[in-house]
């Protein structure tokens, strides 16, 4: 991938009788004096580096035509000069960690390298930590392999006290993803997720597709494969912005969807500031939860709360035994348009399920017909005894695990632990309060047979699984 950098030759009248003529390049600017010597123009936030030396016998001025966006972009979190802090031999690798500190003022951050998927590579982990792009941006270089199909990295983002270096619960985070662009072989995408929140963009020029993913995740994907020459964060067409409330962490996936494309280098940017768009919408439905309960009674217990729903029509509960083929078991109506916490409930008999398993989901339907998919939970049927397991998907698994832990563990710490057959603990991850599934990264572990062992307090349960 290349791009072409537009030079205008501009004549500026400072003061009435004076006037001065100097290059502009395009979304690219940066203070170079000269005088009949060579100078060598450096774009600051190219996605393909150019350098073109020119003979200039004049005094060229760097004009920031984003002075008002950098001056509000300050007011949010700032991500510049990071330092590895885990051994020099991961740089750049799964498990890199890399300090940013002083991302506001008594807050430190981190950012994690979980995992590198279908050949992604990261090149560098913050190019305006060199002086490239905008200083207090987030903007990893990563390699997108030749080839088609989905490629990315996945970074967790932390936060921590900068005197105690316990974690920190932020009250409110915004994260824009800025210059989610692409071309006709390559589609750039830029992933969150932050247990939640709400995802707005604008409706003016869009250039993205934006999506809310098992409640929690918000994926933007370029649709229309323009490519544009720097990160402009006046192009809100091809931007948008998650926030959450009460947040100590969270992850982020930048890669791309490519066809018969070559390998390149692509520079992403994720901004911790929110920005105003023109028209700005929200997806219909914010969904806080949804759960399944299996009472004594062979009936499950479906409860769900949104926060907020704009222009929703319905909310469908589907059910299926395989967790493949699903049916619509009822459908309730909703509010319709509100910003206020709405509470749904159904019950719903599965005496007549002869499988050890139920899956249910909930679809959300907008008046229009666009419709969200919840995450799924599962019930087991049977005795509590016959409870204690668990439900690992998809095995084998390539990049991701996915673990139903047992219901009983919910909102509890729950430790998982991979070993390799041999006895070797290869990773471990721990929540302090267990949400029904976890996600536990597998890309870096090598192909073959695997256990993983959850605990909660003095139970315990494993099953193995296969990395493809």
């Amino acid at each position: 991938m290349k791009r072409t950098l537009l030079y205008r030759t501009i004549s500026y009248s400072l003061l009435p009788a004076f006037s001065i003529r100097f290059i502009l390049v395009q979304r690219a600017y940066q203070m170079c004096a000269i005088s009949k010597t060579i100078c060598t123009l450096k774009p600051r936030a190219m996605k393909t580096f150019v350098r073109l030396t020119l003979f200039v016998a004049v005094l060229v001025l760097s004009v920031d035509s984003h002075s008002q966006a950098n001056a509000n972009l300050n007011q949010g979190l700032v991500f510049k000069n990071p330092t590895l802090i885990t051994a020099a031999t991961t740089d750049l690798k799964v498990g890199a960690i890399y300090l940013f500190k002083g991302v506001k003022s008594k807050v430190n951050a981190t950012v994690k390298i979980d995992s590198l998927v279908n050949g992604a590579k990261v090149n560098k982990i913050d190019d305006n930590s060199v002086g490239l792009g905008y200083t207090a941006a987030f903007q990893p270089e990563i390699k997108i392999p030749a080839g088609s199909g989905s490629s990315y990295a996945v970074f967790t983002i932390s936060f921590q006290d900068s005197l105690t270096g316990a974690s920190q619960v932020m009250n409110s985070v915004q994260g824009t993803a800025v210059d989610i662009d692409g071309n006709l072989l390559l589609k750039e995408m830029v992933e969150m997720d932050m247990g939640g929140g709400t995802a707005t963009y604008s409706n003016v020029g869009l250039e993205i597709s934006v999506l809310q993913l098992l409640v929690t995740k918000f994926r933007g994907l370029n649709v229309l494969g323009i490519e544009h020459s720097g990160l402009d964060t006046a192009s809100t067409g091809n931007m948008y912005t998650v926030s959450k409330a009460n947040v100590s962490s969270f992850t982020v996936k930048m890669g791309a969807v490519t066809i018969a494309s070559p390998s390149v280098d692509r520079q992403f940017s994720l901004y911790m500031k929110g920005f105003n768009y023109a028209n700005a919408i929200s997806l219909p439905v914010k969904l806080v939860s949804f759960t399944a309960t299996l009472n004594n009674n062979n009936k499950v217990d479906l409860n769900w709360v949104t926060a907020s729903e704009i222009n929703v029509s319905h909310f469908d509960v589907e059910r299926s035994t395989d967790g493949v083929n699903f049916n619509q078991v009822a459908m309730v109506f909703a509010y319709g348009n509100t910003t206020e916490n709405k509470t749904y409930s159904i019950v719903n008999d599965i005496s007549d399920v002869k499988t050890g398993i139920v899956y249910y989901r909930l679809r959300s339907v907008d008046i229009d017909g666009k419709s969200l998919y919840s995450q799924i939970r599962i019930i087991r049927p049977g005795k509590q005894s016959d409870l204690l397991n668990l439900v690992m998907y998809p095995n084998p698994a390539t990049s991701e695990l996915r673990v139903t832990v047992p219901s009983a563990w919910q909102n509890k710490p729950v430790m998982l632990e991979v070993y390799s057959l041999n006895g070797q603990k290869m990773k471990a991850m721990q929540n302090s309060a267990s949400g029904q599934t976890e996600t536990i990264a597998v890309t870096d572990l090598a192909n073959g047979f695997y256990l993983l062992k959850a605990s909660c307090g003095s139970e315990s349960v494993q099953q193995k699984f296969i990395k493809k």
